[in-house]
């Protein structure tokens, strides 16, 4: 579980009630019932309008993803690919076919069933990059969801901060009032900003980030299991996908970077 999104929505709230408690703003001012119904079913009915019932629907369901969404690190793909290189080195493509059956990840089934059936390597590239992009579709279409409702919520703010401040000059004969009216007219404008920039957009922008890295982590796999079921050496093969991977990524989860290293060097020297 990645805690980023978690993290950045706190402290990006805890700066604004921060900031309010500083300036002795009265939070119920804020928390007006009028504006927020308006922003918040306004501008999703806005998003839901752009696009199809459907495809609505399936992104807020990826919304727990944006908390919860789990990233493999590249490392641990490594190990596996340079695992199944040694099963493939030491058995034969064949017993690739019961390594499949022990991992749960359907793209990892799918690659490791089409080599110990014989599909031709472009023909499987083919087709594991189609995969890839299919697997890749419905989150970056969750993710320009999320990133459209972040640009119609701060029109839709002030839209609402005109409609109220129609009221506010229909009040001009009742100068006592007017201080109030107009406060309460721009709370408005506050949420079509703030849920644009503290929900709305980040939410767009996490998931278009899950994509990519699940995008990355497919295509390091495809790479690896194309290499295995061309015969690499196991030991070039973990050094050829580690070169995939940018630096600052590599070393990242899976076993210890230098012990699966020295791990591997042993069992090559020993092969």
């Amino acid at each position: 579980m990645d805690i980023a999104t978690i993290v950045g929505i706190l402290l990006a709230f805890g700066a604004l009630f921060g900031m309010a408690q500083m300036e002795h703003v009265e939070m119920a001012g804020l928390f007006l019932p009028a504006p927020m119904l308006l922003v918040f079913v306004a501008t999703i009915g806005c998003g839901v309008a752009s696009t199809t019932m459907k495809d609505a629907l399936a992104a807020f369901k990826t919304v727990p993803k944006a908390f919860t969404g789990k990233v493999t690190p590249p490392q641990t793909v490594i190990d596996d690919v340079v695992g199944l290189a040694e099963t493939a080195r030491a058995n034969g493509l064949l017993a690739l076919e019961q390594e499949a059956d022990k991992h749960d990840d359907p793209f990892m089934k799918k690659a490791l069933q089409n080599i110990a059936d014989g599909t031709d390597g472009d023909e499987l590239r083919i087709l594991l990059e189609d995969e890839i992009e299919s697997n890749a579709a419905p989150m970056r279409s969750a993710s320009a969801f999320f990133m459209g409702l972040g640009g119609f919520a701060p029109t839709v703010g002030i839209i609402g901060t005109v409609v109220s401040l129609t009221h506010v000059l229909a009040n001009l004969g009742k100068p006592d009032e007017l201080g109030p009216l107009i406060a309460s007219a721009f709370v408005a404008t506050l949420w079509g900003l703030l849920t644009a920039n503290f929900l709305w957009l980040p939410f767009g922008g996490k998931l278009r980030k899950l994509a990519q890295l699940e995008a990355d982590r497919q295509t390091l796999l495809m790479e690896g299991l194309l290499a295995v079921q061309a015969g690499s050496q196991p030991r070039l093969l973990g050094e050829r996908l580690t070169a995939m991977v940018p630096p600052a990524a590599r070393g990242a989860g899976g076993k210890d970077g230098k012990a699966a290293k020295a791990s591997a060097d042993d069992q090559q020297l020993a092969a």
